[in-house]
């Protein structure tokens, strides 16, 4: 078990490189950008981009997930090749098509999701359903070949020209929203172009139709369960938009950036979790693993969560204009949110790995309907509520919903068994943590941030007091660290690279 997780956490810190540089990033710019744009304007942009992003998972149509779980069906260098063929082929039409239909008719739906009509800002996210959709199934290709070299230079340029472009059109050149979004996608244009050279022999243009048939009967039905989850994520945000207040939306944009600090340790756990999930071949041995990365993983980002929730109005002064300051209300519930969001992810791969993904959509369906039925509730057009904290709490409520729904129809697939005892244990004692910090500890001020992080580091000593931890995982983690330092060495020497170690994750053992 060491090696597996060895092997996730390896390969899981390489795809969060570009995510942790690039969310960095944009946390240190945040205040530049705030100041040169207003809530409205903010939030405008943040609207167009989920909308690109959900776009994107229709446009994909499931090939990016079917191609990652075929490639592990035939060890046949060739017969991989061209099932990367066809996957890039497929999602080069589908983009470039829907983004013709969507320049020609840019005005009308710049209105329609915009409430107000302005057709340039529109085509800087046009371009971006091209660029982010084509770079996604780009990665892919790294990935399930575990290339962490060439993810992390090929994320690495992509942040590098995304700053460096956005600062050229916000700040200099005066382009508020359009110049946000052009920065953004103009950079992964051209990384996607790069890419394609890299990888010219797995880039094609010609589909082929046996091949595409197998992955879209695989891909197709999680199609609808990938929009739902992501329309799960951002109703919010057009909820806000459109029926509440724009500033609101420019406020809850601002938090769910700020909420990064548990975004990337998902988004990386999202790319090296399903290679690895579907790579062992045992059942059982699978199933053992499943349970003990599940209490890894609510271990650390229920850890950062807690923190969000103590600490999250310093972070909201810090790194935010002023006008912005309301966004910490929001902000727990957003962290908490993505934590759970990566739990559902363990059952997808449960739902994959057993070719059952028609599963997976009666569950985010169902998340969706929580979601929308919370905001109406919680989040009101007008009266008393509880504003954007009431957002994050619906979508709270919504993964929860979620995660209780695939829970029960993936749990007779095959046997996993999961730790509730040491989870119940975790969040009794996080929770505990956070929300008698709240309650009890000063909002502002030196002694309010002091005494807050200090409370926090009650945590991990409660855990350790509560025998959360076994003697073998604490042995275990100070060989993960000793290995790590290793790692770092002969990095930094020339003589290895991630890459190596993950090629062989049992070489310590």
């Amino acid at each position: 078990m060491l090696g597996y997780l060895k092997r996730l956490v390896t390969t899981g810190a390489a795809y969060q490189f570009g995510d942790i540089l690039a969310k960095g990033l944009a946390l240190l710019t945040l205040p530049l950008y705030t100041h040169h744009l207003n809530p409205e304007a903010y939030g405008a942009a943040e609207t167009l981009l989920t909308a690109v992003i959900l776009s994107s998972i229709l446009l994909r149509v499931g090939v990016g997930e079917a191609f990652i779980r075929f490639y592990f069906d035939d060890a046949d260098p060739e017969r991989r090749e061209r099932i990367a063929r066809t996957a890039t082929a497929t999602v080069a039409w589908t983009t470039t098509l829907a983004a013709i239909v969507a320049l020609v008719f840019a005005g009308d739906l710049s209105r329609l999701l915009l409430n107000f009509r302005d057709p340039l800002l529109f085509d800087c996210a046009v371009l971006g359903l091209w660029a982010f959709t084509n770079l996604e199934m780009a990665y892919a290709q790294l990935r399930v070949d575990e290339r962490a070299r060439a993810y992390i230079v090929a994320s690495g340029a992509n942040v590098g020209m995304t700053v460096a472009f956005t600062v050229a059109l916000v700040v200099f050149a005066g382009q508020g929203a359009r110049g946000l979004l052009l920065g953004n996608f103009g950079a992964s244009a051209l990384v996607v172009l790069g890419l394609w050279c890299v990888l010219r022999r797995r880039f094609s243009l010609r589909v082929r139709r046996a091949d595409l048939g197998a992955m879209l009967r695989f891909g197709l039905p999680t199609v609808p369960a990938d929009a739902s989850v992501y329309a799960l994520q951002v109703a919010d945000r057009f909820y806000l938009f459109r029926a509440y207040s724009h500033t609101s939306a420019g406020l809850y944009a601002v938090a769910i950036k700020l909420a990064t600090v548990v975004f990337v340790a998902v988004r990386g756990f999202q790319y090296a979790w399903p290679p690895l999930a579907y790579s062992i071949e045992s059942d059982e041995e699978a199933g053992r693993l499943y349970a003990l990365v599940t209490t890894y993983y609510a271990l650390a980002t229920g850890v950062v969560v807690c923190g969000v929730a103590l600490l999250g109005r310093w972070m909201v002064r810090l790194l935010a204009a002023h006008r912005y300051l309301d966004a910490y209300r929001a902000l727990p519930w957003l962290a908490l949110g993505w934590a759970l969001y990566g739990l559902y992810l363990v059952f997808v791969a449960i739902a994959g790995r057993a070719r059952v993904t028609s599963r997976n959509f009666p569950a985010a369906a169902a998340g969706l309907a929580v979601n929308v039925l919370l905001l109406l509730l919680l989040v009101p057009a007008s009266g008393a509520n509880l504003g954007i904290a009431g957002a994050g709490v619906a979508l709270c409520g919504a993964y929860a919903a979620m995660l209780a729904v695939m829970y029960v129809l993936t749990r007779g697939l095959f046997r996993v068994g999961f730790e509730w005892l040491r989870l119940g244990q975790l969040t009794a004692i996080l929770a505990g943590v956070a929300v008698s910090g709240e309650l009890l500890l000063a909002t502002h001020g030196a002694v309010g941030f002091a005494t807050r992080l200090a409370w926090l580091a009650l945590a991990p000593v409660l855990l350790v007091l509560t025998r959360f931890f076994r003697p073998h995982e604490l042995s275990g983690a100070r060989t993960l660290v000793a290995d790590g330092r290793r790692r770092v060495a002969a990095f930094r020497a020339g003589h290895g690279d991630v890459e190596a170690y993950a090629e062989d994750p049992l070489r310590d053992l």
